[in-house]
């Protein structure tokens, strides 16, 4: 807890509000999404411009805090204790530009502001399948649209400019010619570089997608998933889709054709005509009987539909890994260990489809862009009663090892096992020491290392 003369300092830079944890408010405000993490800084500050977070940050550095950053907290990453905890919701401006067809926002946007905004314009973003999540910790992950990802490429690879606090308190308006290598190290290196306050992104010209998803039962997983790795072989890059083996309790908010039953929900998006996308879906659609089938013309505003991801809080822990293809193999490791009459504690496996423009390089940090699919798995639950997940989670990636890039997409690495992720499988080597570089230049003292932590490199090194 920080002495009342030294809060008194804070408070005094600061515009926002400044709360210890006796303040009202405290727990309110250090609130993430996924509620398995518990945020228990020295203090926070609810941030509402640049001048709060360069005040924060400073502040933060003369005392020898670390610097936390939050925004919607959708990842469960490193509690945040005894550090300065900033929030970004109060930062939540979103301003478009339909000339050159670009978006300004701050810190604390979430993606159904953006694509509200866009939308007047006949504009759309890359953005993520929840409208709940925030915007610029998705896009400095990388960015993996449901939407657009293989017609486009990756979000980062669209970001035109950031406004960043590094350690030192001092902003910087960065881009590719004026400090390069921050710019480059922001674009999929997560918040280890500063706080950012603003960025500036490309939109797309999409008003509608055809777009929904299909709705199966689990007794007919096999088929559905043959079936889909089928489709995905030879999918134009203006198709993306996923396919979640869903088993969700039946509880407040579940849908009653989910909730406690085995169920499986492919997910479409879809740039292209009708007329080709039902060409497309036909063999998928023949594969199994269906329980529910959405897909339809939509406009791009009701996004939201095709994952349909819960808007209530919740705890949960994440496990991932990248596979480089689909193969009836690696088809049959998943149906084994989490196919109808498996023991499968978990309550969501996922696959998702990568390649197309997300296999197209770029000059930033987004590293494993040679993956074919993403395998995502989650836990509903706190972490501490979780050890049965834990250990399933652990099985299922050691039996698609075989057919594993040995890369993971860091928007899906969570801390669960350790208190700290280890993000060294997101980049390949040269990435990752280069990234270590910059982030010596930028935060030599590891001010920001409650995260996806990458370590300054040494000087001798």
């Amino acid at each position: 807890m920080l002495s009342s003369s030294k809060r008194d300092l804070l408070v005094a830079q600061v515009t926002g509000p400044v709360l210890g944890p006796e303040d009202d408010g405290f727990a309110e405000e250090c609130a993430p999404y996924n509620l398995a993490v518990t945020h228990r800084p020295a203090v926070v500050v609810g941030a509402v411009d640049s001048a709060d977070v360069q005040a924060a940050v400073r502040f933060a550095a003369a005392h020898d805090l670390p610097v936390a950053v939050l925004a919607t907290g959708h990842q469960a990453i490193v509690p945040a204790d005894g550090a300065v905890l900033v929030t970004t919701g109060r930062m939540a401006r979103v301003s478009v530009d339909p000339e050159a067809r670009t978006v300004r926002v701050g810190a604390g946007a979430i993606w159904q502001q953006v694509v509200d905004a866009a939308a007047p314009h006949g504009l759309a973003p890359l953005n993520g399948s929840s409208p709940l999540v925030g915007v610029v910790g998705y896009t400095l992950g990388g960015g993996l649209s449901p939407t657009m990802g293989r017609a486009h490429g990756w979000a980062s690879d669209h970001v035109t400019s950031i406004d960043v606090v590094t350690a030192d308190g001092t902003p910087h308006h960065v881009d590719a010619t004026t400090e390069p290598d921050l710019f480059w190290a922001l674009r999929g290196g997560k918040s280890n570089f500063g706080v950012v306050t603003a960025m500036e992104f490309a939109l797309f010209p999409v008003t509608h997608l055809w777009a929904g998803g299909l709705f199966f039962s689990g007794d007919d997983t096999e088929t559905v998933l043959r079936a889909y790795a089928d489709l995905t072989a030879t999918a134009p890059d203006a198709l993306s889709s996923s396919v979640a083996l869903l088993r969700l309790p039946p509880l407040p908010g579940i849908p009653e054709l989910l909730a406690g039953k085995f169920t499986l929900h492919v997910r479409i998006s879809y740039l292209g005509g009708e007329e080709d996308g039902e060409r497309l879906l036909a063999p998928l659609r023949a594969a199994a009987p269906l329980l529910l089938d959405t897909v339809g013309l939509i406009p791009y505003e009701d996004f939201a539909q095709i994952h349909s991801d819960p808007v209530d809080p919740a705890p949960f822990s994440e496990y991932t890994t990248l596979l480089s293809a689909l193969t009836p193999g690696a088809l049959d490791a998943i149906l084994a260990a989490a196919g109808p009459g498996a023991d499968c504690p978990v309550q969501f496996v996922e696959l998702r489809h990568l390649g197309g423009a997300l296999g197209r390089p770029a000059d930033n940090a987004v590293g494993n862009r040679n993956a074919r699919y993403a395998l995502w798995i989650v836990a509903i639950g706190i972490p501490g009663e979780l050890a049965a997940q834990d250990a399933y989670a652990d099985q299922l990636l050691a039996r698609v090892r075989p057919w594993s890039t040995g890369g993971r997409y860091l928007n899906f690495v969570a801390a669960h096992h350790s208190s700290v992720p280890d993000v060294r499988a997101s980049y390949d080597a040269d990435t990752y020491r280069r990234l270590r570089e910059v982030k010596r230049r930028y935060d030599p003292r590891n001010l920001f290392r409650l995260n996806h932590n990458i370590p300054p490199s040494e000087a001798t090194e």
